[in-house]
């Protein structure tokens, strides 16, 4: 069980700190698809938040579309309908298995094996349609989290992908019959609410679990200014809040956009150190050589690793039937 730490004296409210973390560990992996969460009582035990406040918060993933009730069992990680959950190096023998029994499911449901196969071929023809076009899509306030998922899937697998406003969606759709849209699991219920079924394959990614930051965090002495810099809005924003539910008032956060070059600057002046994603590092690093003379301190720069689980770049090789190039 992940150790979600809530700081009573912050003022972020606990609901949004509690919130904020189970969020991250979905969109991390931390808590994969189909995975139970905590109950209400064994969370209120390691937060020491009333159940009232902790069922508010299940509420509230529900209603983002990252989790569902299922009476009488518990709260689950939402599994996308969609969603491939075989592991890419099962054994054929498995495989071969899995085909049969949903082949006998299939007659078992009253079709004959004509109408089986051709169903089977239906969707694998669909499958390899929507392979010709991949485009990834998040809301327009958080369009560079799309701009860092376009690139980090442009630069692992050498293929043109396009960037899409959710917003625009509509109109695209309208002219495009088939195709692949890539989301952060954070946006899945808004994308599914305006894609019509059976038409465009839409996969949701995890984000990469930051485990190695997270660590660092931990090891910077009280007082301490952390910079945190992205592209991402939304990125800045759930990582404020995760740092501060661990440290609380120990560290002094400061985020920046990498577009906002003034607010940037002053990320640069106060912080020890500086946390961004290996797409904006190389950015952070030349403004931190211009500014070197005005500088008391030279801030240490750490890069992420990626902003893309592992395991959600092996889903999209599987699914796209494409190789991975570094």
């Amino acid at each position: 069980m992940l150790n979600f730490q809530i700081q009573s004296d912050s003022e972020v409210p606990a609901s949004k700190q509690l919130f904020a973390q189970i969020q991250f560990a979905i969109a991390s992996g931390q808590y994969p698809p189909a995975h139970r969460l905590p109950s209400t009582r064994q969370l209120a035990m390691i937060t020491g938040l009333h159940r009232n406040t902790i069922s508010k918060v299940y509420q509230q993933l529900e209603e983002s579309g990252l989790v569902e009730s299922i009476a009488g069992s518990g709260i689950y990680v939402k599994l996308h309908e969609r969603e491939n959950i075989i592991k890419s190096d099962s054994p054929v023998a498995v495989s071969v298995k899995t085909i049969k029994e949903s082949i006998d499911r299939v007659l078992e449901l009253g079709c004959n094996i004509e109408q089986a196969k051709e169903l089977f071929l239906e969707e694998i023809d669909w499958r390899i349609s929507c392979c010709d076009r991949v485009m990834v899509t998040v809301p327009q306030r958080d369009i560079g989290a799309g701009k860092i998922i376009q690139q980090e899937l442009q630069d692992s697998f050498s293929i043109e992908i396009e960037l899409i406003e959710l917003e625009k969606l509509p109109q695209i759709l309208e002219k495009i019959n088939f195709g692949t849209l890539v989301t952060n699991r954070y946006f899945i219920k808004e994308v599914l609410g305006i894609v019509p079924p059976n038409s465009f394959r839409v996969i949701p990614i995890d984000m990469y679990d930051f485990n190695k930051e997270l660590e660092l965090i931990k090891t910077l002495p009280a007082q301490a200014c952390l910079g945190i810099v992205s592209v991402s809005e939304g990125t800045l924003s759930v990582a404020s809040s995760i740092v501060n539910s661990q440290r609380g008032d120990e560290l002094l956060v400061l985020t920046s956009s990498l577009s906002d070059r003034d607010r940037l600057r002053a990320v640069i002046r106060a912080s020890h150190t500086i946390i961004t994603g290996y797409t904006s590092y190389d950015l952070v690093k030349a403004e931190i050589v211009a500014m070197r003379e005005d500088l008391i301190r030279v801030p240490d720069v750490i890069s992420t690793d990626s902003y893309i689980g592992e395991k959600s770049i092996k889903l999209l090789q599987r699914e796209l039937g494409i190789s991975k190039i570094k």
